[in-house]
């Protein structure tokens, strides 16, 4: 039997597809109107204003540019969480179409696209890359808005919407665009429940936790690290050890000691549990033992043990690969913050001054946020 797809959990009262029709009218626009100024259709349109489809990033950033108002997130995102943990999301609703058929080549080709795309996240710069992404995103919810597929090649396609949000919120991220971030990681968080893959909903969580534990409300961040966490039980050993990680940084910005000892050694007991028996989602082909090293150094920095964070970046800087411009700068700015902490300015500006900024050049916010504060921290003399 044939199935129309299940669409994203309709938004909660409020939602940002309100604020988006409400834009509109303000403003004096028919849809058939913002249709022709946005490019995207008449249909889809009405379908993301009544909560039908949940807004991508790209549909907000159009009505922004035509309406020239900003038009703000819809969630509070530790409700989306709970609501997420709670498996409370309302029933998917179902829109006939007379779209075409998916199938099974079209979505391997989609599949493998997502891959690449994530694995370019490496090497290519966030100004680059973030259009191309978002592009991609958008495509394919429009994709799964108009096209009929069976349950099976839904609960596929879902996934691939999943993947990619949570790469958009990501590179988006990375290039300080927060806002614009948070709506694609609950994007791919909506699609990830709608495909019934609570791992992959509990890493769009977790990238959210991890963006908020940086620039938010740290304490919310902690609880929706939490909550993914407790949410992705059946997470496979690597993956759950990245939502552990995640879960102790935001531990270690909250100054939880306790906490994040406690889940940096559950995050060594997952990973070491990994077996080429166990199928790991595509997702954590990065996570290795290094990056889990780089992350307990972060942390011990946080929590004011800089001296053991030392050894740990060093080792882990010594095997990485150098194509990784933005990674290795950033982990350098850490080594550089933990000299100095202990009072080695001379050290710390050093490994400053030998930085490779090209990948801030090309767009990388996140590493100039943190190239800007060390320098701070060294200028001052502060421990």
């Amino acid at each position: 039997m044939e199935d129309h797809g299940r669409l994203p959990p309709s938004p909660p009262s409020g939602d940002l597809g309100n604020q988006l029709r409400a834009a509109r009218e303000a403003a004096g626009h028919s849809l058939a109107t913002m249709a022709a100024l946005t490019h995207f259709s008449k249909p889809y349109l009405g379908h993301v204003e009544t909560g039908h489809r949940y807004p991508t990033p790209d549909v907000v950033d159009r009505y922004e540019q035509v309406l020239g108002v900003p038009i703000g997130i819809p969630h509070d995102p530790v409700r989306t969480a709970h609501e997420w943990l709670c498996g409370n999301q309302p029933p998917a609703g179902q829109t006939p179409r007379n779209g075409r058929r998916l199938g099974t080549a079209q979505l391997r080709r989609l599949e493998a696209r997502v891959i690449e795309l994530r694995h370019r996240d490496d090497v290519v710069g966030s100004r680059e890359l973030l259009p191309v992404v978002r592009g991609e995103l958008d495509a394919v919810c429009r994709l799964a808005d108009e096209a009929v597929y069976t349950d099976r090649l839904g609960v596929r396609l879902h996934t691939v919407i999943a993947e990619l949000a949570q790469l958009v919120g990501w590179i988006a991220s990375d290039a300080g665009h927060y806002r614009h971030a948070e709506q694609a990681y609950l994007t791919g968080a909506a699609a990830a429940d709608t495909a019934g893959d609570r791992v992959l909903g509990g890493q769009l969580l977790s990238s959210l936790a991890y963006q908020i534990t940086n620039v938010g409300k740290r304490e919310d961040g902690l609880l929706i690290a939490k909550t993914a966490v407790v949410g992705a039980a059946d997470a496979t050993p690597v993956a759950r050890a990245l939502l552990l990680e995640r879960l102790a940084w935001a531990a270690a910005r909250c100054h939880d000691p306790d906490t994040c000892r406690r889940t940096l050694d559950a995050v060594d007991d997952a990973y070491d549990q990994r077996s080429p028996g166990i199928s790991e989602p595509e997702w954590v082909y990065w996570l290795n033992r290094a990056e889990i090293d780089v992350m307990a150094a972060r942390c011990r920095i946080q929590l004011g043990q800089p001296t053991h964070a030392e050894p740990l970046l060093i080792h882990a800087l010594a095997g990485y690969n150098p194509d990784h411009v933005r990674e290795v700068g950033l982990y350098q700015t850490w080594l550089a913050e933990g000299y100095a902490r202990t009072g080695n300015h001379d050290a710390a500006r050093h490994i400053l001054d030998h930085i490779d900024t090209s990948a801030v050049d090309a767009g990388s916010i996140r590493l100039q946020r943190r190239i800007d504060a060390v320098t701070r921290l060294t200028a001052t003399g502060s421990h």
